[in-house]
């Protein structure tokens, strides 16, 4: 009878690291909270507040479900372990085997949760995409990434809220603002601010030359309540018609709202809402996050500072390139992760590179 003590050990190491990354012990006490708050007859008197409060229910019940399935399987395994052992049972060996396997595959998934160690990385995630250098090209280059990041939302389960588009005249969109809803939007989202590198043959160059264009990714955690007062003055406002998809028009007055930030130069926008009023106070929290988040960063990036860290690379440095021709290739630049599955990659599979950042991060964090 093979012995598995070894393995055994590992995967008891690996549980007790998840019990403490998912803060399985806060998450009790959190979960006997939410069990009274969601049961309060008066819950739905303030519908935002208890679509939050189910949520967290949901989310808190999930990670402590999980977490005591996966005690609960590794305790059996031990158990089958030490009565085949005592027996000397080699006819379990597989059952054993394939037991240790399964906890361990789901500890895998599980680690990644680890990875998040920002404020702000379970949060939904306002998302900018603006065209840059290399005109036409720069433009179809954002629309191409608006796109990517619809596909890679799709394939996790998240839901796309598009809150404005600005079509370009003769291909693309110059800048396009939407909400990312699903949990650890944010956190993973990080990994894509910055400037976004395409090389490629030029579709709209009639003599086939190869061209450069550039397009920026900014993003914000879309907080529920910032701690953050604007004042008004610093505020303006620009009403244009709500759009859809493809530029149909979703109503014919001009109730879609842009706000920008002077001081900041920080711009939201609202369309998702049927009247101005409505969509200028959706477009305000916006606003609230992003100002709210930037003077967080800047504190951040002064502490760093003090403490002699390395800053993490800002919005506006370039952080990948995405190579069509002359060979195919996409590659992170700070994290050197690479893919020559282009297509894949822009069809959404951008996992690898979101990980291989928050790893990234996380070295970073911990030097």
């Amino acid at each position: 009878m093979r012995d598995f003590s070894d393995d055994l050990k590992e995967v008891g190491r690996r549980l007790v690291e998840a019990r403490g990354y998912l803060k399985i012990d806060t998450q009790r006490e959190r979960f006997r909270e939410l069990e009274v708050e969601v049961s309060r007859p008066d819950l739905w008197d303030d519908q935002e507040n208890a679509k939050r409060l189910n949520a967290e229910y949901a989310n808190v019940k999930s990670d402590i479900d999980q977490f005591d399935s996966l005690s609960r399987q590794f305790e059996d395994v031990e158990v089958l372990h030490e009565m085949a052992r005592e027996v000397d049972d080699a006819s379990q060996e597989s059952d054993i085997e394939a037991g240790i396997a399964t906890i361990a595959d789901a500890l895998s998934v599980l680690e990644m949760r680890s990875l998040f160690i920002g404020e702000h990385d379970e949060a939904d995630c306002i998302v900018q995409i603006n065209a840059k250098d290399g005109g036409v090209d720069a433009q179809d280059w954002s629309e191409i990434l608006l796109r990517m990041y619809q596909r890679w939302a799709e394939r996790r389960g998240f839901a796309v809220e598009i809150d404005d588009i600005s079509p370009a005249t003769e291909a693309g969109i110059m800048s396009a603002e939407f909400t990312l809803k699903g949990r650890y939007a944010y956190g993973l989202m990080t990994s894509e601010r910055g400037t976004h590198r395409l090389v490629r043959i030029s579709p709209f160059d009639n003599q086939g030359r190869r061209q450069t264009s550039f397009a920026a990714v900014q993003v914000w955690p879309a907080m529920d309540d910032p701690n953050v007062e604007i004042n008004e003055t610093d505020v303006r406002m620009e009403v244009f018609r709500a759009s859809g998809a493809g530029g149909q028009h979703v109503n014919k007055t001009s109730s879609a709202v842009r706000l920008i930030h002077e001081p900041t130069g920080l711009v939201s926008s609202s369309q998702e809402e049927r009247s101005q009023l409505q969509n200028r106070e959706k477009a305000m929290n916006r606003l609230k996050a992003m100002v709210a988040a930037r003077i967080e960063e800047e504190h951040q990036a002064e502490l760093d500072r003090i403490a002699g860290k390395q800053a993490t690379v800002g919005w506006g440095s370039q952080i990948r390139s995405y190579v069509l021709q002359p060979y195919q290739m996409v590659k992170d630049l700070r994290t050197n992760v690479e893919s020559s599955n282009v297509e894949g990659v822009l069809d959404g599979a951008i996992d690898e590179f979101m990980e291989g950042y928050l790893r990234w991060r996380r070295s970073g964090d911990d030097s």
